[in-house]
């Protein structure tokens, strides 16, 4: 089986699992979903019926908004990677949020995502993280506070075609 083959029949098979307060925005990745071959989707309308949700469905990917009322994100993401006291804390997390500031992402890292995609998303881009995370699952590690997947190697490459910054460095995560 050849990779497009894996990442289809893998997506065909994948239990996926949105959190999102927004009707709209549930129904926009919903049809994203089905769009790229991912049929069992479920969704929770605040944090809290998410994590309720989490046990219930037992998904095998959440797809979750930042910005909810009640419950939002962050914390979502603090309590599913409590695993003294949650009952799944490994189900992977995209964070797929209108926030793309920097500061949001490196938190959402640093509190355990596997990987953070900013709204509007395409079908590609969504696929493609799914696909990431499902066909090559990072396994989970403990290092002081945090539990989550374990951390991407960061290279640094120097981005000479910036004038404005010649000593500006670009860190991509492998």
């Amino acid at each position: 089986m050849d990779a497009i083959d894996k990442s289809a029949h893998m997506l065909s098979v994948a239990r996926v699992l949105v959190v999102e307060d927004e009707y709209f925005s549930r129904k926009v990745i919903r049809t994203l979903l089905l769009a790229i071959g991912v049929t069992d989707v479920h969704d929770a309308t605040d944090g809290l019926r998410g994590l309720e949700a989490i046990a219930a469905v037992r998904p095998d990917v959440v797809l979750l908004d930042w910005e909810m009322p009640g419950l939002d994100g962050a914390e979502f993401v603090r309590r599913v990677r409590s695993p003294t006291t949650f009952s799944h804390p490994n189900v992977p997390i995209i964070m797929l949020t209108a926030h793309a500031e920097r500061s949001r992402v490196v938190e959402a890292v640093r509190l355990g995502v596997h990987e953070y995609l900013a709204k509007p998303v395409s079908s590609q881009a969504l696929r493609s993280r799914l696909a990431s995370v499902l066909i090559n699952p990072r396994p989970f590690v403990r290092v002081g506070d945090y539990y989550g997947p374990e951390p991407r190697k960061a290279t640094r490459t120097t981005q000479a075609a910036d004038p404005y910054a010649p000593d500006s460095a670009i860190i991509f995560l492998t």
